[in-house]
């Protein structure tokens, strides 16, 4: 679903890493300001937002542990850096003492001219890993789209591995085959392998051999590599692994000739090319997956028997220790069943080793780890209401739960296998707060290890999980990492990241506060005031939500939910007049998976009746003009938006919507039917839900903006609600973006959005 990057299921690390990248392309976008403002109060602009330097600081991004977890690097991108260009640093763990080791221009070198992934969602929502570590500690392999180098440590000599074939014209499907995708190291060290031609390919480092692991792959039958929806709706990263002995690689075949081939055409070509996306709407086929295991040699492929329901999603693949099984996560298309199966390697047969059931639907977790020994391993489930790690003997019978409790386990960071104990990020101490957190594996209670209040994102050091580095922020705190020990004492501070502009700005505070829900639940809501906030006088409100399962908006992070561009917009509408209130209703993440299946099979009246319940809060609160209020939201928070314009016309002045939803019928198979069930299924749940039926309603004033190469919500979406409103007889603003997707994902066009709308709500929400 759109604002994926949010997901919470998905590794923060790699969100972070994408979001820094984009971060990056949209300063490169605009001029820079000239040099640091002086540090005194001034109004924050939408533009100053936008423009470098960036108000977000330094940035840390691509730490990685070398495998022995002695050294930590990573890329430094910032002022410290000389402005965008980012340089790589290693830092002794036992010390903390950091020196550079690849300097800007030596870098450059390796990882070639940097490539923009455009403004896709799916797998182009998260950036690759741009270097690896070799498994000797000894090497690094960096990876770019046209070439995989190696480079010696001791040496400090490099030499290209492979290029890219020479450029081709992309076909129709914009497929271009000719890049080097999803690069890997074996477990040996001794091969590279890549994606190329829809096909795995390795090289050989020793020797620079290269040859294809498996044959006859093609646009619509993917041999290793992922389509669209995986990545996007199941957060799915890679379509092949290595066996831990480095003998064999299995990997998924996704056939996509059954799935719509959805046009998206260029608008800004005057002859109106299109390119295709495989986009499988509600209720239609989706891929077709199965798990192959071939020698590294290549060979006669043997097939995994997952089971003779061709529609059911391989959600996840791992290799069992022994290189002899392979763990395969099958979900039925109804996604309200997870079998865990094991299957023999050389023959495909295979075993369901445990089953998770749910009359709602199963949400997918990465949590899934295999004690060296083979006897051993680690789960999660949702069983109990709230994500909890279970240990399980080999057959899959349950030895001991480790965590419990009304909080969920988020991510399981590293086990420490000599000294029994898990580490894990959790909401144990607050849901707006992630910690990390250690329990032993003979059960017992969770022991906090970071304490600072906020969220921590961390990279545990392999062997032993000895160090971490630890990547803190809170809604008044910009991201900053330090070099852990393993009981949360610190050895190096890395970035201290204090962005000096922002005190000068005396941006708000975030106020967290807890209200009740429209069934007295109690909800989660943030409030930032004017920052010459009278209690005495009446303020107009800007009501943000996401409002839809997967993400939460209420955190204390910077930039929680959305990112920080977003909050800081936030800031300048507050340094406007605007109180902006924020909720989560029932349905969001970071609360349990009992408190998100309220919106089962039905979207938008949970959601609203939890909203307008915000909104009752605020009629009791002295400060707040309710007769002046507006809302906005992105993505499923736009189609909230036009949800409660009109489903509770009157309520709110003004709506402000980008990339909304209009009918989930035209959503994709995978984020919809898990909520919906399929429109055959579920018929009157997709026409309450559906904005085009109720286009009638509309009485206050509506501002939509949509990307017209929007992949994930259709620009035909919006198009969909515009001529609803035409044969209502009412009509709506629109902001239309050419050639942009569902992020908007350039300065230019974002600064233009946010003006627009700054302007709108000043004049039609706040007003005179």
């Amino acid at each position: 679903m759109p604002k994926k990057i949010s997901n919470r299921r998905t590794s923060r690390r790699q969100i972070r890493a994408a979001l820094r990248t984009q971060i990056a392309l949209l300063l490169l976008a605009l001029p820079l300001a000239s040099g640091v403002r002086a540090q005194t109060a001034s109004p924050l602009t939408v533009e100053r937002i936008y423009a470098g330097p960036s108000l977000a600081g330094r940035e840390l991004t691509d730490i990685a542990w070398s495998p022995d977890g002695s050294r930590v690097t990573y890329l430094e991108v910032g002022p410290a850096s000389g402005g965008l260009r980012p340089e790589m640093w290693i830092v002794d763990a036992a010390t903390g003492e950091r020196k550079i080791l690849l300097d800007q221009d030596h870098l450059a070198k390796l990882l070639g001219p940097p490539v923009s992934r455009g403004q896709q969602t799916g797998l182009g929502r998260v950036t690759p890993p741009s270097y690896f570590w070799s498994p000797d500690g000894k090497a690094m392999l960096f990876a770019s789209a046209s070439e995989l180098v190696w480079y010696d440590l001791a040496t400090q000599s490099s030499r290209i591995l492979v290029r890219a074939k020479s450029p081709t014209v992309a076909d129709d499907e914009g497929d271009d085959a000719a890049d080097l995708e999803d690069p890997k190291i074996s477990p040996d060290g001794h091969w590279v392998s890549f994606l190329r031609d829809h096909d795995v390919w390795v090289v050989n480092v020793a020797t620079g051999e290269i040859h294809a692991v498996t044959e006859g792959g093609s646009e619509p039958v993917r041999h290793g590599e992922l389509d669209w929806i995986y990545p996007e709706e199941l957060d799915l990263h890679t379509a092949y692994w290595w066996s831990p002995d480095s003998t064999r690689i299995a990997f998924l075949q996704l056939d996509e000739r059954p799935v719509t081939r959805y046009p998206l055409v260029n608008q800004l070509d005057p002859r109106g090319t299109p390119t295709y996306e495989r986009f499988p709407l509600a209720g239609d086929p989706n891929p077709i997956a199965k798990v192959g295991v071939t020698a590294v040699g290549g060979g006669v492929t043997q097939w995994m028997d997952a089971g003779p329901d061709s529609s059911s999603l391989l959600a996840r693949v791992a290799w069992l220790p022994d290189s002899k099984r392979v763990a395969i996560q099958r979900l039925n298309r109804a996604q309200t069943q997870l079998d865990l199966l094991f299957a023999d390697a050389a023959t495909g047969h295979a075993a369901t080793i445990l089953t998770e059931q749910d009359k709602n639907w199963i949400n997918v977790s990465d949590i899934l780890y295999f004690f060296s020994d083979g006897r051993r391993f680690i789960w999660s489930s949702e069983r109990s209401g709230f994500r909890h790690l279970y240990l399980c003997d080999a057959s899959g019978q349950l030895i001991t739960q480790l965590t419990r409790g009304n909080w969920e386990v988020e991510t399981l960071e590293g086990v420490d296998e000599k000294d029994q104990a898990a580490y894990f990020i959790s909401t144990e101490k607050s849901s707006i707060e992630r910690q990390l957190y250690r329990v032993s594996l003979s059960g017992g209670a969770p022991v906090p290890i970071t304490h600072e209040a906020g969220t921590h994102a961390v990279v545990m050091a392999p062997s032993g999980c000895a160090h971490f580095v630890d990547t803190a922020s809170s809604a008044s705190t910009p991201p900053h990492e330090e070099l852990d020990r393993a009981d949360g004492t610190a050895e190096a501070v890395l970035d201290d990241n204090h962005v000096a502009e922002l005190d000068a700005d005396h941006l708000s505070p975030v106020e967290f506060i807890t209200i009740p829900g429209a069934d007295g639940t109690p909800l989660n809501a943030a409030v930032i005031k004017p920052p010459d906030f009278d209690p005495a006088k009446k303020y107009p409100v800007l009501v943000h939500y996401y409002g839809g399962p997967g993400a939460q908006e209420v955190q204390d992070e910077w930039g929680a939910g959305t990112d920080w561009e977003i909050f800081l917009w936030h800031e300048v509408m507050a340094q406007k007049g605007f109180v902006v209130f924020t909720l989560d209703n029932r349905g969001t993440s970071g609360r349990g998976h009992a408190f998100e299946t309220p919106i089962a099979r039905h979207f938008g009246a949970v959601e609203m009746a939890d909203q307008l319940a915000g909104v009752a809060w605020l009629k009791q609160q002295p400060w707040a003009d309710t007769s002046r209020m507006g809302a906005w939201g992105w993505s499923y928070g736009g189609y909230l938006t036009g949800y409660l314009m009109l489903n509770a016309p009157g309520v709110f002045r003004a709506g402000f919507a980008v990339g909304p939803v209009t009918d989930w019928r035209f959503y994709d198979t995978i984020y919809t039917e898990r909520y919906m069930s399929t429109p055959e299924d579920n018929p009157a749940g997709y026409l309450e839900s559906s904005l085009l039926g109720k286009a009638d309603a509309l009485i206050g004033k509506l501002l939509i903006a949509h990307g017209t190469d929007d992949d994930n919500v259709h620009f035909g979406q919006t198009v969909s609600l515009a001529n609803s409103f035409v044969r209502a007889g009412k009509y709506a603003e629109y902001q239309i973006y050419a050639g942009r997707g569902h992020s908007l994902g350039d300065a230019e066009a974002r600064v233009h959005l946010f003006n627009r709308a700054t302007q709108f709500l000043i004049d039609d929400v706040k007003g005179p």
